[in-house]
């Protein structure tokens, strides 16, 4: 009995942490179409609708060209909607279909759980990443000034928000309660955290509000790290998204550690 014991709370199931992440990778590379091929043709039109709204005569922000200004922007905000989307869909439609099941029953801690399903996002979300990235550099001769900052802000992206589709998936029951949060939560989140503004551009008092919102950090760390300039030192993002991430994940794994809205 000791023995079982110390291999419960011990060992690290690393097969069965591997097997669901590649269950994830495979499950959204089975339909590239829509995970990887329609988030570049988004960002694409996005970018195709500014300029053609705005042409030439659109002054720089902070001292760089409003086009690649909101090119980095884009791209994160493509990346975590991609991230949320892509545990939040795996483990609701598990839900639906009544085969999570087969995820909880496998000797799996919660953290393994956990593990397993953000790997499929980060996975996800630095093809996205890539792929938006070459379209970029093609059209704009968008440069990475910063590689390091550019290629941590995707992954903590990544990892926070497929840390809040894992809650939201475990909270909703339903695929309308799952598209009520992504519509009035995720992405006015995603478009109102400085994608296609400067925080400086915002009254004193939304300059504040945004200041302690963890996605505007992501938004502008990517921007640092794609052009050298943000509103905020990188540092401070860390400051801001690390205890948000911490308490994402923390939250995670303890619904799924009791079986919250997951065991009937």
């Amino acid at each position: 009995m000791q023995d079982i014991g110390v291999r419960r709370f011990g060992a690290v199931n690393w097969l069965g942490m591997q097997t669901l992440g590649l269950r994830e990778i495979r499950r959204f590379m089975s339909v590239w179409q829509q995970t990887v091929l329609a988030p570049l043709i988004t960002a694409g039109l996005f970018l195709t609708v500014f300029a053609l709204a705005f042409g030439k005569g659109r002054a720089p922000v902070m001292g760089v060209d409003f086009l690649h200004f909101i090119a980095p922007g884009i791209l994160m905000m493509t990346v975590i909607q991609n991230a949320f989307a892509n545990t939040s869909s795996s483990i609701v439609i598990a839900k639906v279909q009544g085969n999570i099941v087969d995820t909880l029953m496998p000797p799996l801690a919660p953290w393994e759980i956990m593990v397993g399903y953000l790997v499929g996002a980060v996975a996800r979300s630095l093809l996205v990443a890539f792929v938006i990235w070459v379209g970029l550099f093609i059209t704009l001769s968008q440069g990475v000034a910063h590689p390091f900052w550019a290629l941590t802000w995707v992954v903590l992206g990544a990892v926070f928000l497929g840390g809040l589709g894992i809650l939201a998936a475990i909270f909703a029951d339903k695929f309308d309660q799952m598209a009520a949060i992504t519509n009035f939560i995720i992405t006015p989140l995603s478009f109102l955290s400085g994608t296609f503004y400067s925080a400086k551009a915002l009254p004193p008092a939304f300059q504040i509000l945004t200041h302690y919102n963890p996605v505007f950090y992501l938004i502008d760390g990517a921007r640092y790290g794609f052009l050298g300039v943000s509103d905020a030192p990188p540092w401070q993002g860390l400051l801001v998204v690390l205890p948000a991430l911490v308490v994402v994940l923390g939250l995670g794994w303890y619904w799924l550690r009791i079986g919250y809205r997951m065991k009937s």
